[in-house]
C-alpha cells in the first residue's frame, strides 16, 4: 500500500505554522516533579552518612560557596545571579518545594550527575563524596533569601 501521507510533512507543517512551546501548566508541573522525584533521579534510599553537626554546615557552606554559587546565589536562592532567570529552564531556588522534596541521596545523585539539558554540571570526580554530602546537608538550612548577599563576582 502506498502511504500518501510521509512524517516529514508533518514536521514541515509545524514549522510553518510557527508553532510555540509554552509555560507548563500547573498539572504538567506535578507530572514532571512526580516523574523526575520517583523515576529519574536516583539514590532515593541513600542516607547521609555525615553528622548533623555545625562542622558539617560550615564543610557544606564553604563548599557551596566555591562550587555552586555562581548559579544559585550565596542563599541558594538565585539572589544576584543575573542570568538565572534567563536560563532555560530557569536556575531553581534551592528552597523550593521541589529541590527541597528529593531525598538527601537524591541530592546527592543530582550534584554527582548534573541535570542535562538544564546546565547543572556534574560535579563526580570534581568534589569529594564528603564535600557533596555536606553541600547536602547546607541545602537544608540555606539562609533566607537575600540575607547573605550576593555574589560577589556580581556585585559591580
Amino acid at each position: 500500500m502506498r502511504r500518501l501521507f510521509h512524517p516529514a510533512f508533518a514536521a514541515l507543517a509545524l514549522v510553518a505554522c510557527g508553532c510555540k512551546a509554552s509555560a507548563h501548566g500547573p498539572l504538567e508541573r506535578r507530572a514532571i516533579t512526580a516523574v523526575k522525584h520517583h523515576l529519574t533521579v536516583g539514590n532515593r534510599k541513600a542516607v547521609n552518612p555525615l553528622p548533623a553537626t555545625r562542622a558539617t554546615l560550615a564543610d557544606g557552606k564553604n563548599a557551596f560557596g566555591h562550587y555552586c554559587v555562581a548559579c544559585h546565589g550565596i542563599d541558594g536562592q538565585k539572589t544576584g545571579v543575573p542570568f538565572a532567570e534567563r536560563m532555560d529552564p530557569p536556575v531553581p531556588s534551592l528552597t523550593s518545594p521541589e529541590v527541597q522534596g528529593y531525598s538527601d541521596g537524591q541530592l546527592k545523585w543530582v550534584i554527582d550527575n548534573g541535570v542535562a539539558p538544564s546546565g547543572m554540571p556534574a560535579s563526580r570526580g570534581t568534589l569529594s563524596d564528603d564535600e557533596i554530602w555536606s553541600i547536602v546537608y547546607y541545602l537544608r538550612h540555606l539562609p533566607s533569601a537575600g540575607s547573605v548577599g550576593e555574589p560577589e563576582m556580581y556585585s559591580h
